[in-house]
């Protein structure tokens, strides 16, 4: 039976050393084979129809067939349309994908990169804004460095600070449009649920927000840029901060889609309806939409395809300097933002 032959009797086949005999079907992270031994052995397997073990070749090669995926939240629909990217790209490379959440923990995100070293993934990807934080940016900085070091290799989505190869998104771009668009629509008196202080995406996309305002002649007050969580219960905060405070806004921006579904419950169970008492817009334009009432005016970002594109990027040949790939947005105008 095949099942039965052993890399030994495939050796013995080939007139060739069981070293030999590995390297040539396994591979070998240091080792090469002689052209012609190579195609002896790889005759012998055939003839004997050896099936190499998976393993094995891992072991041989120094790295696995996985690539790690590190993200905050898999719950989060931010993260898993792009772990519907990443494993898309992954599938049509060979590889399987082994999914890491921080549970919004940044200070995890270097040892998760350890521990995918140690288990020999071939490529990691890293999902996720980065704190402006210098002591967790430079111990995953220096997690990378070592993992790239052993010959793996790295691409994050966010902000390009780590020393690898980035995909980028357009968070200024997409809120100062965001903000010129609801502005072309009527609206002049806004607040921001504006997401942790630290975090440099919502950090770019409040401050670019507020700042197109103040071009086109509008001010923010800064008592209306609310702080709290990037996450759904931030969003929900956030709201009932601005509730309590007294006279709502026209509109609410939230800087990503999930606070603003939290924002849209906040309003609900204080009796508040969007978008006849305060209009509503988010960021990202995640899958649940589709099933939001009233429809969400939000700022698209094609998560799949950047999942897709740090993918390709992890898995692309080493260069000498970091690689940055940019990524558009768009701004989708709906129920929640009507004209006034």
């Amino acid at each position: 039976m095949a099942g039965s032959v052993t890399l030994s009797d495939v050796a013995r086949e080939a007139g060739v050393s069981l070293a030999t005999a590995s390297r040539a079907i396994n591979g070998s992270a240091n080792r090469t084979v002689r052209a012609d031994l190579r195609d002896r052995v790889l005759a012998a397997a055939a003839k004997l129809r050896y099936t190499p073990d998976a393993n094995a070749q891992a072991m041989a090669r120094g790295r696995t067939t996985s690539l790690g995926l590190v993200v905050h939240d898999i719950a989060d629909p931010y993260f898993s349309s792009i772990a519907a990217g990443v494993t898309r790209a992954a599938d049509r490379a060979g590889l399987q994908v082994t999914l890491a959440s921080t549970q919004h923990d940044p200070s995890r995100e270097a040892g998760l990169v350890d521990l995918l070293k140690r288990q020999r993934a071939r490529a990691i990807v890293i999902a996720g804004g980065r704190l402006d934080d210098p002591d967790t940016t430079g111990e995953l900085r220096d997690a990378l460095a070592d993992y790239r070091a052993v010959g793996g290799s790295a691409a994050v989505i966010g902000q390009p600070v780590l020393g690898v190869d980035a995909v980028v998104v357009a968070n200024a771009q997409g809120a100062t449009d965001l903000a010129r668009a609801l502005h072309e629509r009527g609206y002049r008196s806004f607040a921001v649920l504006g997401g942790p202080d630290a975090h440099l995406t919502a950090r770019e996309r409040r401050e670019a927000f507020v700042a197109a305002l103040a071009e086109l002649g509008v001010d923010v007050p800064a008592e209306s840029v609310i702080p709290s969580a990037f996450t759904h219960e931030g969003g929900e905060d956030a709201m009932r901060a601005l509730l309590r405070a007294g006279d709502l806004p026209e509109v609410v921006f939230a800087v990503n889609d999930v606070m603003a579904l939290g924002a849209l419950a906040a309003a609900r169970d204080a009796g508040v309806e969007v978008p006849r008492d305060v209009a509503l817009a988010g960021f990202d334009d995640i899958s649940t939409l589709r099933d939001v009432v009233p429809p969400l005016t939000t700022v698209r970002i094609p998560l799949v395809d950047i999942g897709i594109a740090a993918t390709e990027l992890a898995l692309a040949e080493p260069s000498d300097e970091p690689r940055l790939t940019h990524v558009p947005t768009q701004v989708v105008l709906r129920d929640s933002t009507p004209a006034r």
